[in-house]
């Protein structure tokens, strides 16, 4: 694993593939805090238990099932469109335009993809007030998954045939270490962005970088001038 890349690592790559949430704005900007806010207080409505409790069980969710929908639809009687709705609509003010993203995006060469566990509510309200929405040639939400979140390998491989990806010549950037590992399997290259959240990385991950930014901008052809 390294920190960085040279240009030779990724020269062949024609889709770049981005998580969304803590990997294409920093998490201290906590929209995702206020997201895991509103699955607890769901989970406290729906199953009846204190906060506490429910957000131990949120975490075991998360474990075993990939999301937290995904685990109350195996368990309880939900309306996942009823969740995705409720759960993502946070207020996005702390979350700040990235112009400079958006020009480096715009000058990777090759198609570029977010392939998000949100929803397709949330990613278009996520991606507008980045302003980079304009520089994806798609979005693979949780609703193009049927439901059925990442790290299962049949997304990984449902999202690659959508839109007609070999994963040979693809690069995913993920905040989750777990995450990467089947696209790594499926043979992408992968970049964890961040520390991981204290997880195992594992030799799936081939780089690490703290910063996205940082990651892709020798990559741009915006600044190979």
């Amino acid at each position: 694993m390294t920190g960085g890349a040279s240009r030779r690592d990724l020269s062949d790559v024609t889709a770049w593939v981005f998580d969304m949430d803590d990997t294409l704005y920093p998490r201290e900007q906590g929209v995702m805090g206020l997201v895991q806010a509103r699955i607890n207080a769901f989970i406290v409505d729906a199953v009846g238990l204190p906060a506490a409790e429910a957000k131990m069980l949120q975490n075991q969710f998360l474990t075993e099932y990939g999301t937290s929908l995904a685990g109350l639809m195996a368990n309880y009687a939900v309306d996942p469109a009823q969740f995705l709705h409720d759960v993502h609509d946070v207020p996005l003010d702390g979350l700040e335009p990235n112009p400079r993203l958006a020009d480096v995006l715009a000058g990777l060469p090759g198609r570029k993809y977010v392939l998000t566990n949100g929803a397709r509510y949330h990613a278009t309200r996520v991606l507008t007030r980045i302003g980079i929405a304009d520089h994806f040639d798609g979005v693979h939400a949780i609703e193009d998954m049927d439901l059925v979140p990442k790290p299962a390998p049949a997304t990984y491989r449902r999202f690659l045939a959508q839109h007609d990806i070999d994963p040979r010549r693809a690069v995913f950037f993920e905040d989750t270490p777990r995450n990467l590992e089947p696209a790594k399997a499926l043979g992408m290259r992968t970049v964890l962005i961040g520390d991981g959240h204290g997880h195992e990385i594992g030799p799936w991950v081939d780089h690490v970088s703290p910063e996205l930014l940082d990651f892709l901008t020798p990559f741009s052809l915006k600044d190979a001038a």
